[in-house]
């Protein structure tokens, strides 16, 4: 059963601003990565996400300064399919897990927050940049873009 988890879930609330930055963000990173990691798949839901809203124009234009493309992006709910296939799920803040371990069952073990793996003393929380200025998105995209060397590590650990 373990070895069918090859999905690394990131989750936010809409499922349109922080969630497909990081699933973006990680796709890239994990592309320039050895076997088995490069083979992992990263995927994006939200606690509270309809299906098929585009990413927040913001997202897009933050994610563009760093030469990635998060047109094609449409949003989706959380469900128990795509836990089912998760090894690991990234919330972007404590609310985020909270909510899935209150409404779901059958979690993965590996539960964290984005920001989790880096030193003690970082600020753990992405906060929603959602309704804000641009500057608070690329905030949000430079705190991710901040804790993707300690996810790659992790995962060089953990995923065998």
């Amino acid at each position: 059963m373990a070895q069918d988890r090859n999905l690394i879930l990131t989750i936010c609330t809409g499922n349109v601003c922080r969630s497909p930055m990081a699933e973006k963000l990680l796709q890239h990173a994990l592309a320039a990565e050895d076997s088995p990691i490069k083979e992992l798949t990263v995927e994006s839901a939200g606690v509270a996400a309809g299906y098929g809203e585009p990413a927040s124009s913001n997202s897009v234009a933050a994610l563009k300064k760093v030469k990635i493309d998060l047109t094609q992006h449409k949003s989706q709910p959380v469900t128990q399919a795509l836990l089912d296939r998760a090894f690991l799920v990234l919330g972007m803040t404590d609310s985020h897990l909270d909510i899935l371990e209150h409404y779901h069952t059958g979690l993965p073990e590996r539960m964290h927050l984005f920001r989790e793996f880096m030193e003690p003393d970082e600020d753990e929380q992405i906060p929603d940049p959602y309704g804000q200025n641009f500057d608070a998105y690329q905030a949000c995209l430079d705190s991710m873009i901040e804790a993707i060397p300690s996810i790659v590590a992790y995962l060089r650990k953990e995923y065998k």
